[in-house]
Parts: C-alpha cells; sequence; structure tokens
C-alpha cells in the first residue's frame, strides 16, 4: 500500500527529490570548475598591524606620514611590503614644519607637482632592510643603494659613530623595528636632483614670465566698432568703454546705430529695462521719467542695449514734483530731453550703501555720466546723499528703488544739470548791461581852456568842453 504525500505517490516524491538533487550537485560542480575573476582584495597584499607603514602613520613622524597619505602613496608601499622589507629614512617634523623652505614646500603641495612629490617621498625609502647594524662602515662594501624611486642614497659611517645618508645625519637609527621594515629618523629632508632641477625649472620661469604688454582695443571713429575682434568670456566686462558703444547722436543718425561687436546674448537688457521701467510706474511718483525714457525718446531702447553688452548703469531719476518744476525753454530744445536724462545715468552700479560709504569716506566723490564729459557731484548731508551744489541740487530720496545687479534706480527730488550750464545762464542773464559811450580824450591845455571858460559861464558854447 502506497502512501500519498499531497496527492503523490510517496516513491515518486523521492525519485523526484533524488533527480532534483543530483541535477543541482552537477550544476555546482560545472560552476566550480570554471576560472574564477580575482576579486580586488587579492589583488592587493593584506598588512599585518605590525607593519612598519602601521608604525609609520602612528609615529611621531606625523608630518611625513602626512605628506605619503597627500601623495596617494600608500598603495604602492603596501605593495612594496608585499614584496620584500623596507628601509624607511623619515625627517624629523622641525625638518618639514620650519626648516624648509616655504616656496619649495608650496611647490611640493600644488595638484600639478604630484609627481614629484612621489619622487621625493619615494627617494626615502630603500626596497631592503638596513638596520643599525648593517651599516656600511670604512671603504668595504657598496655605499650606495637604490630607492624606490631609481634614485640612490648613500649611507656612511664616520669616525666618531655617526651615520649619514647623503646629506642628512641619522639621529635616531632604529627608531621603529618591525617584522617587515625599520625606520631610521634623520635630520633634514632627502631632496633627489630630478625634483631640485624641476623646482628651479618652475621658479626661474615664474620669475621671467611676464604679460605680453597689449595696447587698448583701437576703436573706428566712424563705426564706433573694433578694428580687430576681441573674445570675451561670458559675463566678462566689455572691452570696449560704454562712450564707444553708445548710438550716435541724432546728428549722425536718424535711429540708434548698433553698439560693437562682440559677444551678446549674456543678459537680456530690453528686459531689464522693460522691468525696471514698470517697477517705477508701480512705485508710483516717477511717471514723468518713464515717460521720457519710452515716449519722449529712445533711451529706454538704448539702455537695453547696453545692458545686453554687458555694461551696468545706475539712474538717479528725478521725481514728478521735480520734472515738473523744468520749464518749456528746457525741454524745447533739439536733444534737451536726452541730454537732462543722459547727466541722470552713471556708468556704474551704485546703490544707496555703496554711495553713502563712498561719501562718507571720502567727503565728495565725482561719478562719471553718458553726458561726457560732465561728472555729478554726491556729497554727504543730514545723513544722506547730495547729487550736486548750490541751488541745483538733489537729495537721495527714495533709495534703491530697483537694482538687479545690472540696473540700479535711485529716487532723486531734484533735476540735475551740470555747472558749466548753470555759470553760461547766469552770463547770458546779466550780459544786458547798459552801454556806456565813451568820451573823447581831451589834451591839457583843452582841459584849461575848458575850466576857464567855465569860470566866466561860457564853456556850454563850445562843444568840446561839453
Amino acid at each position: 500500500m502506497d502512501y500519498y504525500i499531497y496527492g503523490l505517490p510517496k516513491l515518486k516524491m523521492i525519485n523526484i527529490l533524488f533527480l532534483a538533487s543530483f541535477f543541482f550537485l552537477s550544476i555546482h560542480a560545472h560552476s566550480s570548475a570554471l576560472p574564477r575573476k580575482p576579486s580586488s582584495s587579492s589583488n592587493s597584499p593584506q598588512i599585518n598591524s605590525n607593519s612598519v607603514l602601521v608604525a609609520l602613520l602612528d609615529s611621531h613622524y606625523t608630518e611625513l606620514a602626512e605628506l605619503v597619505e597627500k601623495a596617494l602613496l600608500l598603495p604602492t608601499l603596501e605593495d612594496a611590503v608585499g614584496k620584500h622589507n623596507i628601509t624607511i629614512f623619515a625627517p624629523r617634523n622641525e625638518a618639514l614644519e620650519r626648516d624648509l623652505d616655504p616656496e619649495f614646500k608650496r611647490f611640493l603641495l600644488e595638484p600639478g607637482n604630484l609627481k614629484s612629490l612621489q619622487t621625493l617621498l619615494l627617494f626615502h625609502i630603500i626596497p631592503n632592510r638596513i638596520g643599525s647594524g648593517e651599516w656600511p662602515e670604512g671603504p668595504s662594501g657598496d655605499p650606495s643603494h637604490s630607492t624606490l624611486s631609481n634614485d640612490r642614497l648613500r649611507l656612511e659611517s664616520k669616525g666618531s659613530g655617526v651615520r649619514s645618508v647623503d646629506l642628512a645625519a641619522v639621529v635616531q637609527p632604529d627608531a621603529v623595528l618591525r617584522p617587515d621594515g625599520v625606520i631610521h629618523g634623520i635630520e633634514r629632508l632627502l631632496i633627489p636632483r630630478s625634483v631640485e632641477e624641476d623646482f628651479n625649472r618652475r621658479r626661474s620661469l615664474r620669475s621671467i614670465s611676464a604679460v605680453l604688454p597689449e595696447g587698448a582695443p583701437e576703436v573706428d571713429p566712424r563705426t564706433h566698432r573694433l578694428k580687430k575682434p576681441v573674445s570675451v568670456p561670458a559675463g566678462a566686462p566689455p572691452v570696449l568703454p560704454i562712450y564707444d558703444a553708445m548710438a550716435p547722436g541724432p546728428s549722425l543718425a536718424p535711429a540708434p546705430a548698433p553698439g560693437p561687436g562682440g559677444p551678446r546674448g549674456h543678459f537680456d537688457g530690453e528686459s531689464q529695462v522693460k522691468d525696471f521701467i514698470q517697477t517705477l510706474l508701480h512705485y508710483g511718483g516717477y511717471n514723468e521719467m518713464a515717460d521720457i525714457l519710452v515716449n519722449l525718446t529712445s533711451l529706454a531702447t538704448e539702455m537695453g542695449r547696453l545692458v545686453s553688452e554687458g555694461y551696468v548703469l545706475t539712474v538717479l531719476a528725478p521725481n514728478d514734483e521735480a520734472m515738473a518744476k523744468l520749464t518749456t525753454d528746457q525741454l524745447s530744445e533739439p536733444g534737451a530731453p536726452e541730454q537732462i536724462m543722459y547727466y541722470h545715468l552713471v556708468p556704474e552700479y551704485q546703490t544707496e550703501e555703496s554711495m553713502y560709504n563712498a561719501v562718507r569716506r571720502f567727503g565728495k566723490v565725482r561719478y562719471d555720466t553718458l553726458r561726457l564729459p560732465h561728472k555729478v557731484v554726491a556729497q554727504e548731508a543730514d545723513g544722506s546723499v547730495k547729487f550736486g551744489e548750490g541751488d541745483g541740487s538733489a537729495y537721495l530720496f527714495d533709495p534703491d528703488i530697483y537694482t538687479d545687479g545690472r540696473i540700479s534706480v535711485q529716487g532723486i527730488d531734484g533735476v540735475l544739470f551740470p555747472p558749466e550750464e548753470k555759470e553760461t545762464k547766469l552770463e547770458t542773464k546779466t550780459s544786458r548791461v547798459a552801454k556806456l559811450v565813451a568820451k573823447p580824450n581831451r589834451g591839457k591845455l583843452m582841459e584849461v581852456a575848458c575850466r576857464m571858460l567855465g569860470a566866466f559861464g561860457q564853456d556850454s558854447r563850445f562843444t568840446t568842453c561839453q
């Protein structure tokens, strides 16, 4: 009678399990016969905790251990310890901290000089074990030994028992003893000739290297463009001064001429100008200024083009109350609105803080304007910034109305005019003086005769005496 296990006869179930186990055993045997890729841990030798490398990292030669880590030499030294014993000549910490030339240390720690740092450190390691008792003495034996940098070190013993490695004296022989190596303390750093030559070569090149003098970019006065194209990286200041980039006036061209050639598209000047004009309108009290920029002149378009070229601007914006004081004569002359606005545009990026700090520190500050050659004078007054002098001055009234890093708008309570213009207006007013008729010169005899006739009341008969 067969027993059933979950609907299967017991004998059939045993046969199935036997075949399955045989199948898995054959697969396992086949996979074990295949060649396996060695793991990364099998490539690198296992370092014992009693290794000389571990002792170096834990020793009081901390400066040398730090340089070994910075030079990325631990895998190389682990591989060397796995093959043979090593001897390390470790300089004192003072030799690397205070006695080493700061310029040379800076040279070693530069990322581009990693190869020189590795060569220098490997020059301190000999790929065999040399204890203090195995030091060569006298003329017998070879005093030079090959290092891991493929250079050779000369080991010597003097008559007084002082051991030396090249030019460095051994101050602490057998400082660290381990089964796979030994560390000797030395008084100074050992520098191979190749590293010294590399350092001298770099230093001499740095001392003789100079910037090739180049003249200012030549601008064609007719087209206001560069005669030779100059590559300007994105975001860098423009090569041309802003005055050369400005469009010619109405007398030269009916419309604003294109600006100088160069990289474009780094800044969206038109959007920034439109944004600051919208800010003026929403801020309130500066509608006249916005109207002049957009409707009466083409300054908004020109400002957008200048900002797109990479220039920065600070707008001293008079409020509506100040603009209402302008007379018809001041605005009726051809180009007068443009000239007034140009005097309120500073080709710098200034904020309330920067201007106030400048006038507090320097007293009077003269800012360039887009109206050449006139400058606007700023000075501190009543805890604020005052522009201009005398009756035509204006105070910083609404600071930082708009600041975006390229355009800064500062509200003022007056319209500014150049000082020269005020003087000429005063001269025209005072020039209307009554003309004085110069009397003809009379000789001394005629003077005496006229006086005598005057005494008798007869001088009125002669026109010469009148």
